[in-house]
């Protein structure tokens, strides 16, 4: 029984509805826009609804905090469809930019240095961000100015990339965020 109840209550907190319909518009008065997009002035809420139900349309209130709310006359089924396909379009053009980690040492030979930035280059002209990282390991921390010139070294081996920031030391992590070139900050 105690299961059914929480079944019950999930389905509630999972549907989620985005305007109030119908019969749970709560207002005494509300400004209806008709099917078409014509104005039909301020009426009260019973009469928008017996309005919408002559024309086997739902009243669907658009914009609440206007004074009075706003509702429109249309198909409800219709209007949910369009907009979860306009939010899915949206979601399609969308690009994803990720952070990709590079991570180095103090102490890393050029030619490492090398390949690691050539990997860095393949992530930039991709779109993606990259973040190169340094650890300090013992008492390599006491050298921070030798991390950040290979780190200054590494990025300007970097042809499609610029700094967003100065190097940052973080715990035994000297960090650092590059941009592609082409994309703004």
């Amino acid at each position: 029984m105690l299961a059914i109840f929480f079944y019950c209550l999930w389905r509630c907190i999972d549907i989620k509805q985005d305007f109030l319909i119908n019969e749970q518009i709560r207002v005494a008065e509300v400004e209806v826009i008709g099917t078409n997009g014509e104005r039909l002035g301020r009426m009260s809420t019973a009469e928008a609804i017996d309005k919408a139900y002559d024309e086997d349309m739902d009243l669907v209130m658009v914009a609440p905090n206007g004074n009075p709310p706003v509702c429109k006359i249309l198909n409800y089924s219709k209007f949910k469809f369009e907009m979860a396909k306009k939010e899915k379009e949206a979601k399609k053009n969308q690009k994803v930019v990720e952070i990709k980690e590079i991570r180095l040492s103090a102490t890393i030979d050029v030619h490492d240095l090398e390949v690691k930035a050539k990997n860095a280059n393949k992530f930039l002209m991709n779109g993606d961000k990259v973040k190169v990282s340094l650890k300090f390991k013992g008492r390599e921390v006491r050298f921070i100015e030798k991390g950040k010139e290979t780190i200054l070294k590494f990025v300007s081996m970097l042809d499609a990339g610029q700094i967003d920031k100065e190097p940052k030391l973080e715990g035994k992590f000297l960090n650092v965020i590059v941009l592609p070139k082409d994309s703004k900050k």
